[in-house]
């Protein structure tokens, strides 16, 4: 008798989100939970934005739409979390210029606001 599980199979029926976790009850019977901080986007969402999502893929997945997020049964699985966008060195590099910038304008006597002659 072979028990194995194929990871196509693996579908999702319900979804539910509270203060602390995913938890997601799979066709078969089982239920997965992953922490809630595992989805940056769903741990800042409003509980209304958290109630709001949809099955997907015949089950391999749910969306919610306010937030644009998508996570998979097989992703729940496996433990593949959402990573938050990482903002380019590029960007960062010249964030910190600017500041550097209004700092040593302030310490000079200049001002951030302009006033009227």
């Amino acid at each position: 008798m072979n028990t194995a599980v194929k990871i196509e199979d693996v579908r999702i029926k319900d979804i539910s989100v509270t203060e602390d976790t995913i938890t997601a009850q799979l066709m078969d019977g089982r239920r997965i939970s992953v922490p809630l901080a595992w989805s940056w986007r769903l741990l800042e969402a409003t509980p209304k934005q958290r109630a709001n999502w949809r099955i997907i893929g015949d089950g391999h997945g749910v969306h919610w739409p306010d937030i644009d997020e998508d996570i998979s049964a097989e992703g729940m699985l496996f433990g593949i979390s959402a990573r938050r966008p990482r903002i380019s060195s590029k960007f960062s590099a010249k964030s910190e210029k600017k500041k550097m910038m209004t700092n040593k304008s302030l310490e000079k006597g200049g001002s951030k606001t302009r006033r009227a002659p």
